[in-house]
């Protein structure tokens, strides 16, 4: 069964723009059809599809579904801004793994610019890989795509997380295996992680040492040195495991 993000108003859910294109024009179906459907408050529907009109689709509650699905704490993947369509593989995979928001990062070495013009049809384009991801993985919410920020923003907006990591390729380099272990540990359900990864070639010593002034910690991730697309993957998954497959 089909999944979509939509308004409701007690037991109907509203359905348009895009979503009502997929459902009317590629999907081709009719009334009484069956569909999934989850709101706002992350609440999830067993829908029937009650009317179509010129613009929007109607849907009717049959059953409100109780499970869940998202990660019990709240990950924040702040990235170096990566060359090519890395991003978006951040972005689509990350949301499969459970990724509360992404934060592109203008680092030292990050080849690509950000052009405030053309950014925003790209900005676009990241929040739908993201709302596409969300359905097809079955979450409850879409993870945000923010605008790219720079260091200084950065640090401003690490200011309200309860873990602030910094993976480091040279921490992996020298073996280091135990701090994210350990933070996971201490966190309780609710608390929110904000994990910092370099672009290709990584983060410079002095962007590391600000960041640890400033109350980040830098972990390796385990033995092997990973790819800037890959580095993200293997954080959600590690806290994954930790917090949905351990207990």
């Amino acid at each position: 069964m089909q999944r979509y993000f939509a308004k409701n108003e007690d037991d109907t859910f509203i359905i348009q723009e895009d979503d009502y294109h997929h459902i009317v024009r590629v999907m081709r179906m009719n009334i009484d059809d069956e569909i999934y459907c989850v709101n706002y408050n992350q609440q999830v529907a067993r829908c029937k599809i009650e009317n179509i009109s010129e613009n929007e689709v109607t849907a009717k509650v049959v059953q409100w579904l109780e499970g869940e699905i998202e990660l019990p704490v709240s990950v924040s993947i702040v990235s170096g801004m990566p060359k090519g369509d890395k991003l978006e593989w951040i972005i689509q995979k990350g949301t499969e793994l459970g990724a509360y928001e992404f934060i592109p990062f203008i680092a030292a070495r990050s080849v690509v610019k950000w052009d405030e013009k053309k950014g925003e049809k790209k900005l676009v384009r990241w929040n739908k890989i993201a709302k596409e991801a969300a359905e097809q993985s079955h979450r409850t919410m879409i993870p945000e795509v923010n605008t790219p920020i720079d260091m200084k923003e950065l640090i401003k907006l690490s200011e309200g997380f309860n873990v602030k990591l910094v993976a480091y390729e040279e921490e992996a380099r020298q073996g280091e295996s135990s701090i994210l272990t350990k933070k996971l540990q201490s966190m309780t359900k609710g608390q929110s992680i904000l994990a910092v990864f370099g672009p290709e070639g990584g983060l410079t010593e002095s962007e590391v040492t600000l960041l640890e002034n400033h109350g980040f910690e830098t972990c390796g991730l385990g033995p092997r040195i990973l790819r800037t697309e890959t580095a993200p993957l293997y954080l959600l998954s590690a806290v994954s495991y930790h917090f949905e497959l351990m207990e």
